[in-house]
């Protein structure tokens, strides 16, 4: 398995973004890389068509034309997710009147499974994370974090259809997630047939029921 030596990151060094959260079974340690509009199996699957994504070459000097990877989590990768996620989720939290700095990276922390999150990676660079954590009678889509500088490339998107592809896939298809009341996060999951199962104050739940062979047909 391929591990990054992750060093101790700060906002400033590294200025992430978004959340939602999902988590897929690892199958092996196969790291699958989407490019060129090529197939990748891992664990014994296909994992779609893959997607070469066209990056601006002045912001932060990323490369045009990146690939973007996905691996398995590790041990290593808790403290980075989680400083993801503090600075991904503050300006919503912030707006609900609910940030708390210790709080927001505890409950990563709390709440951390390697073995159904994925981390994502463009150019071998930590560029977010994503899980998907089977329950009962659904997977629940959990900690869906992009950098800010990846946002807008197509990249989210590539891998929530991935990953909603590998479920509709199997016996289980309900996915679940829910998401901040307000954040932009929310239109990316009704693009990819999420509704709105109930909402509170502060959270919306939604819910997307995968399709089966009969629907494509």
């Amino acid at each position: 398995m391929e591990i990054l030596d992750f060093q101790p990151i700060t906002p400033t060094a590294h200025p992430y973004l978004v959340d939602v959260g999902a988590a897929v079974t690892h199958g092996d340690d196969t790291k699958i890389r989407h490019g060129a509009r090529k197939s990748h199996t891992a664990g014994g699957r296909q994992w779609g068509s893959g997607t070469r994504v066209d990056l601006d070459t002045e912001r932060d000097s990323v490369p045009i034309m990146a690939d973007w990877d996905i691996r398995p989590a590790t041990a290593t990768d808790i403290e980075p997710i989680a400083e993801l996620r503090a600075v991904v989720m503050r300006p919503d939290l912030e707006r609900l009147g609910r940030y708390d700095e210790h709080r927001v990276r505890q409950r990563f922390r709390d709440g951390f499974d390697a073995a159904h999150t994925w981390v994502i990676e463009v150019n071998a660079e930590f560029a977010g994370c994503v899980a998907l954590r089977p329950a009962e009678d659904a997977h629940w889509l959990e900690h869906f974090y992009l950098a800010p500088r990846f946002q807008g490339t197509g990249i989210g998107s590539g891998v929530l259809s991935d990953l909603l592809e590998r479920r509709d896939g199997t016996g289980v298809r309900v996915v679940r997630l829910n998401v901040l009341q307000g954040s932009p996060a929310r239109r990316l999951y009704e693009r990819h047939g999420f509704g709105v199962e109930r909402e509170d104050a502060v959270d919306v739940f939604m819910v997307r029921a995968g399709r089966t062979s009969a629907d494509a047909v």
